[in-house]
């Protein structure tokens, strides 16, 4: 499934495609952690953080925030982290926190002057929008987990995206997660470009994406943005 010819609308995932949120969430495990003399392995939190948060969002939808919290407590206590619940909102209070990559809004401001930009996130559109304030341009489109009550991979997100268009010619999405964005893009044939940061292999029988990228700067330019 190529890239259309006439691209005229822009998608992106936020959290590991514009927000370094690996960053963000061992920062704040680790801020926590402190009051207690404790030491978090980043590289044993990221992979647990992950995989509960997954199995967290196929449950019953319940806000992002809730989702953070419930996430913080099992993965300490994962991590022999023994976390009272009480405790719990320094994660989804850490959100606004997380940092912008670098590249993220010298991106965003070529792709706004060319195309109508939106953002499909898993998560609730209080987070988002302080998260917004770490972006220079604004979007002509947003689509939370709150607003469709479901998490990708669950295609809602797309499905109600392209309600709003009005179709999907000359649509395109922006995103880091193979399992979240990239899969039911295919599913949907909606073109999808992974920025694949961290160099991620695909299994056998996994699907190649329209195109693959190492950084949201190669997507760009791979869109004749840049």
């Amino acid at each position: 499934m190529p890239l259309p010819k006439n691209v005229n609308f822009v998608t992106l995932d936020v959290y590991g495609t514009l927000i370094d949120w690996e960053t963000g969430a061992y920062y704040a495990f680790q801020k926590e952690a402190d009051r207690e003399g404790l030491t978090i392995d980043r590289n044993a939190l990221i992979p647990l953080f992950v995989g509960i948060q997954q199995e967290i969002e196929r449950g019953s939808y319940e806000l992002y925030a809730e989702v953070m919290r419930r996430t913080a407590v099992r993965a300490a206590n994962d991590l022999g982290w023994d976390l009272e619940p009480s405790r719990s909102r320094f994660l989804p209070d850490s959100i606004p926190r997380w940092p912008p990559f670098r590249e993220t809004n010298a991106q965003l401001e070529r792709l706004a002057k060319k195309f109508s930009i939106g953002l499909l996130s898993n998560i609730d559109d209080k987070l988002l929008g302080a998260t917004r304030r770490h972006f220079r341009p604004d979007f002509d489109l947003v689509v939370t987990a709150q607003q469709v009550r479901g998490y990708k991979p669950d295609p809602a997100h797309f499905k109600e995206c392209a309600r709003r268009m009005g179709g999907k010619r000359g649509w395109v999405h922006i995103a880091s997660g193979y399992d979240t964005d990239v899969e039911p893009c295919l599913k949907e044939r909606i073109p999808v470009i992974w920025v694949n940061r961290a160099g991620q292999k695909l299994d056998t029988g996994q699907k190649k994406p329209t195109a693959e990228v190492k950084n949201l700067r190669e997507a760009v330019k791979l869109l004749g943005a840049g």
